[in-house]
């Protein structure tokens, strides 16, 4: 029998503007609880740590300058700002699908269906871009153990930017995005354990490089510091500012933590505290062991971190100490980013967003595994044949967009749900939220036209599928969603 989707009962405004219940009993498939609150900071820490040091710097620092240090205060501070919001949220609404559920519960279907445009956008490229910065820093490995790198032609992808290098595919990455695949698919324990393990190691190399890089240190590098003006600066946190997405990454997890409620907050605030403090260090230590026009070199855009060890020591071993500590931890932040693509399409999935399929759980791993396959397929193709150079910032304006969007969710449920436990409260309300949001516009004011044409049309597109598929199999449509009791310290609903 044909399984036809229930026609809305409201009109189109109206289900627009509607709310999924908060507490709302949840039908379909459950994920295991498995994530306790060290190992959900390392998914924040190894989302984060990576990909805004390992190599957005050399993308950064020819925008700012010397100034590339306070673009990174700026990126942490509306991050910082960010995350106290996403604790005060995450922890009153532990479920899967992080911004996008927080929007359907506080703001409707419409800015759900925005915000997961935005995440979509932001998990899915940021994994690519991520793959392709590994492949830079792997076939740096290669030639510093064996002498030996894999051809242009399997290292890049064919369409040029900037250096105008060429390829056939960019193979290291596809290989790396699928790896990411079979260990999702095996379990999210296994994933959290493994990616524990690769951000120490990450932490590790990149304090070696902190220390090597104080002894070259020189004042001199950060002079005609403010040369680059407020427009430099404001460019190069636009950039960096997609690193933070690891802050986001957390709260994707809600419906696998033990004691959400608790957890998910001290994750979060966890995670701000360790990305920030790291990157700050290392900004500083690179931008004081060269002169900033050495971060345009074309032998630093790959692997820049690698590049700026050897120019100090002379030596090779460091530098291929930090580049092996680069492919085995970025491999985490593909992991991780990959994992929350995967979760926020399970929770479309479930809230009849998108097929049913999506939200389908293999019952022995207890991992959507369906899911998994189809963003992992997706996104090592754009890895393998689109350039790093165009997926930066395309990044960034969806993160920024998710953050303002968590803030707002704090302002709106304050109103809306007084009553809601709050394990965690946003201090200084309301000037902490509004203060978030004003941050993040300022930073989404130094992204170039072409960025917003590109989310615009992308947005267009998941709009279209809503209104033309979506909205017709909605859950809420079947009555299936109904508000229960709020969640309690344990994250178990009656």
């Amino acid at each position: 029998m044909t399984n036809l989707a229930p026609r809305p009962t409201v009109g189109l405004g109206e289900q627009l503007r509607r709310r999924k219940p908060i507490g709302a009993a949840r039908t379909g498939s459950e994920l295991e609880r498995s994530f306790g609150t060290f190992q959900l900071m390392m998914f924040g820490v190894g989302a984060t740590v990576g990909t805004g040091i390992f190599f957005v710097l050399q993308e950064a620092v020819p925008d700012a300058g010397p100034a590339v240090v306070v673009s990174f205060l700026v990126a942490g501070l509306g991050a910082g700002l960010s995350a106290i919001c996403y604790a005060e949220v995450a922890g009153a609404i532990p479920v899967s699908g992080s911004t996008y559920s927080y929007a359907y519960h506080a703001l409707g279907e419409l800015v759900a269906m925005i915000v997961a445009a935005c995440v979509l956008l932001e998990y899915g490229v940021s994994s690519a871009a991520v793959a392709v910065g590994w492949s830079g820093y792997f076939n740096e490995l290669l030639d510093n153990l064996v002498g030996f790198s894999l051809p242009d032609a399997l290292s890049y992808s064919p369409v040029p930017f900037e250096d105008n290098t060429t390829g056939l595919v960019n193979l290291p990455a596809i290989v790396l995005v699928l790896m990411c695949m079979v260990l999702l698919v095996r379990g999210a324990s296994e994933s959290a354990r493994v990616n524990t393990v690769m951000v120490l190691v990450k932490l590790t190399v990149l304090v070696m490089f902190v220390v090597i890089g104080f002894t070259a240190f020189e004042a001199d590098h950060f002079g005609g510091f403010w040369d680059a003006g407020a427009a430099g600066v404001s460019a190069a946190a636009a950039t960096i500012f997609f690193s933070f997405i690891g802050l986001d990454a957390v709260s994707t997890a809600g419906e696998e933590v033990r004691d959400p409620q608790r957890a998910l907050p001290r994750a979060i605030m966890g995670a701000l505290a360790v990305v920030v403090t790291i990157y700050v260090l290392v900004a500083v230590a690179g931008v004081g062991a060269q002169p900033v026009e050495r971060f345009e070199d074309p032998e630093q855009q790959s692997a820049g971190l690698s590049v700026i060890l050897e120019n100090i020591t002379g030596s090779s071993v460091p530098a291929t100490i930090l580049a092996a500590g680069a492919v085995i931890s970025i491999f985490s932040v593909t992991l991780v980013t990959l994992y929350g693509q995967t979760r926020i399409l399970f929770a479309m999935g479930r809230d009849g967003m998108l097929p049913e399929r999506f939200a389908s759980v293999n019952p022995r791993t207890l991992t959507p595994t369906f899911n998994t396959v189809v963003v992992s397929v997706v996104v090592a193709l754009i890895a393998g044949f689109v350039p790093a150079d165009y997926l930066w910032d395309t990044v960034s304006i969806g993160t920024l967009i998710a953050f303002i969007v968590v803030a707002t969710a704090v302002l709106v449920l304050r109103r809306t749900a007084p009553d809601l436990e709050r394990p965690f409260r946003v201090p200084g309300y309301p000037v902490t939220p509004l203060l978030t949001i004003a941050v993040c516009l300022y930073i989404l004011s130094g992204l170039a036209a072409i960025t917003w044409l590109i989310f615009a049309c992308w947005l267009a597109v998941v709009l279209a599928f809503y209104l033309l598929w979506g909205r017709r199999h909605a859950a809420l449509n079947r009555g299936e969603v109904a508000a229960t009791e709020v969640p309690d310290e344990r994250g178990d609903r009656s």
